[in-house]
């Protein structure tokens, strides 16, 4: 417990010794009513004063109808008709209920406060000759900093010397130590496990990593469920109406009762008004729903998934098309040469020369894997004239050659007819002097989770899994069936993904959504369009960080799943408290209108309701 939460907890020991001492007094001595009133406004005011301040201020503010006016109007109301210890006892148990929330509240936070241990407190330099701590925000770009064992990595940048592990489980949620080795990019928030390293900064502290994240997770709370904003709303109408529904209480059956020259009982109706506004409080609600949302993100938190606010999460829950690309997010984007085959007049070695030196300067995988294929030092003073084709290829002039390497399409544009396809795998035709001078086919590795995370996808009910694929239709067929995709668009520009998933959300149900999962940086535009944007292995990707709504900071598909795990059993609790808070309150309201309910079956229909659904909202906390 914190400070604010032990004070509030001696006031609660504090008050219920009083109460219990004046109860057991009062069992043996009769006490002037004056001095019994003094008695029970000790322990009253002890406990009480808080509220009556803040309900106080609320109706010098002109926001009267809060859940503090409610317990205001009761307990003084209370005490002023003689039940003394009905008024101390609703003002207690609600402080008890408030203490309960706010534990489960520091609790749910606890697993966002481990996310926020990755913040950095300082960096360390070389000043003057001497290892200096100074603020992360003074460094510049391209700075040297040492990262000593067992201290955070405080900004982006690239190992200069040394080689190290890093814990990554703060970012990723995964356990398993990362290698890292001179030349290796570190990110920020990474836990430097092993030896000293020297890194070259590669970003401001503002805009690195941790930064970025940090930013997402404390700003993930402005983003409200249609739950939440369902019960503030709620909440705006409802508090009023129960106020005037109880004034009415007890003010017209008593004059009703006068009219008809029966006895108006004013003391009776009175208190059944005052019961009625103790039950009315919505706290169960208004409480509730944020912490089980807020326990629902804090879970992700810690297992590698940051939500940027409860309205996705929400969302998630809906999603019935779930779209992939696939280089990068259902296989490993690592690909190797598998074969080359080159026309008579280049021999393999030849064409994977030209091959790797009119790529060269670009970092797409294939690029670099014919670079890897190729072996040796690339003469960069060869290579001039390089232009990137979109969706279709690379082309440059090397040894005054003009060379083309890319798909069927780049073949086709330049007028190249190709002598021999091949079906499987990514086939990069190469074109020299406008002449076909053979291919070379790459391969890609699909993820060992991924066809686990589609099955598991598929029990979760969703209607149906869809890859789009700027890859050739025999590459993501296969591709597809070994992993049990269900529908398949390939040979895509980065255009047409975007077409392709505005077909996709105009066909599908009015309250279905579409989810599409990408590396977060070719895939911007798409991830911007779709209802949730999940961006895989954004582990460093400013992109993926700003486009997406949901972000997996590894490169894990099954990640998918547990997101949407999560989300289901999130809504699922918030659900249940709306259900049964409402039902448990209506049936109450109803005996106290009718007098059947005294003030203590009220305190449960308020404070009881409360504490369960919050110990139910904690269970938001933990999934298997």
């Amino acid at each position: 417990m914190n400070k604010k939460q032990k004070k509030v907890l001696y006031r609660i020991l504090l008050s219920l010794g009083f109460m219990i001492g004046i109860m057991i007094l009062t069992s043996y001595v009769s006490l002037n009513l004056y001095i019994e009133v003094i008695l029970y406004l000790i322990p009253y005011f002890i406990i009480g004063y808080d509220i009556l301040r803040k309900a106080i201020k609320g109706i010098l503010k002109r926001q009267v109808f809060d859940e503090n006016f409610l317990m205001a109007v009761a307990t003084v109301g209370a005490m002023c008709l003689g039940e003394f210890r009905e008024g101390v006892a609703v003002m207690l148990f609600y402080q008890i209920g408030e203490l309960f929330q706010s534990v489960a509240v520091g609790k749910s936070r606890r697993n966002i406060a481990a996310l926020m241990d990755i913040r950095p407190d300082y960096a360390n330099m070389m000043v003057d000759g001497k290892l200096q701590k100074v603020d992360p925000d003074d460094v510049e770009i391209g700075s040297e900093i040492i990262v000593n064992p067992g201290e955070k990595v405080p900004i982006d940048g690239i190992i200069v010397e040394g080689n190290t592990t890093f814990n990554t489980s703060a970012l990723t949620g995964e356990s398993v130590p990362r290698d890292a080795h001179c030349g290796d990019e570190v990110i920020s928030g990474f836990i430097n496990m092993t030896g000293e390293i020297k890194v070259k900064t590669t970003k401001e502290f503002g805009e690195s990593t941790v930064s970025k994240i940090l930013d997402l997770v404390e700003n993930s709370s402005m983003k409200k469920s249609r739950s939440e904003n369902f019960i503030t709303k709620f909440a705006r109408y409802y508090t009023p109406a129960v106020c005037y529904s109880a004034l009415a209480l007890a003010i017209i059956p008593p004059v009703v009762l006068m009219l008809m020259g029966k006895d108006a009982s004013w003391g009776d109706w009175i208190i059944r008004a005052l019961t009625f506004l103790v039950i009315s409080c919505p706290c169960a609600l208004v409480i509730s729903i944020p912490l089980s949302f807020f326990g629902g993100i804090g879970c992700a938190s810690t297992k590698g998934i940051l939500v940027k606010g409860s309205n996705y999460l929400e969302a998630l829950a809906s999603a019935k098309y779930i779209v992939f690309d696939k280089t990068g997010t259902l296989t490993k984007g690592v690909f190797e040469v598998t074969h080359i085959d080159p026309t008579d007049n280049y021999d393999q070695q030849q064409l994977l020369y030209y091959a790797a030196h009119v790529e060269m300067a670009s970092s797409h995988p294939i690029s670099l894997s014919l670079q890897k294929a190729y072996g040796q030092s690339l003469d960069r003073d060869a290579v001039h004239n390089i232009e990137e084709i979109a969706g279709h290829g690379i082309r440059g002039t090397v040894h005054g050659h003009d060379v083309y390497a890319g798909n069927e399409k780049l073949m086709n544009k330049i007028g190249v007819d190709i002598t021999e396809k091949h079906p499987e795998g990514t086939v990069v035709y190469m074109a020299i002097d406008n002449q076909y001078a053979g291919c070379i086919v790459i391969s890609d590795v699909i993820k060992e989770t991924s066809k686990a995370a589609i099955q598991s996808l598929k029990s979760q009910r969703i209607k149906e899994t869809i890859m789009l694929t700027g890859d050739t239709k025999q590459t993501a067929t296969k591709v597809a069936e070994e992993i049990g995709i269900d529908r398949v668009y390939s040979e895509l520009l980065p255009a047409d993904k975007v077409e392709k998933v505005e077909e996709i959300l105009q066909n599908k149900g009015e309250k279905e959504k579409v989810a599409f999962v990408g590396d977060g940086i070719n895939d911007a535009p798409v991830l911007s369009r779709v209802d949730i944007g999940i961006a895989m292995g954004a582990l460093g990707s400013d992109a993926a960080i700003e486009a997406a709504d949901i972000v997996l900071m590894d490169d894990d598909p099954a990640k998918i799943s547990l997101a949407m795990k999560i989300s289901l059993k999130t809504l699922r609790i918030v659900k249940e408290n709306i259900v049964f808070a409402l039902a448990v309150k209506f049936i109450c309201l109803i005996l106290g209108a009718f007098g059947i309910a005294n003030m203590w079956l009220a305190i449960f229909a308020d404070v009881g309701v409360m504490v369960i659904a919050v110990i139910n909202a904690t269970r938001a906390l933990r999934i298997r």
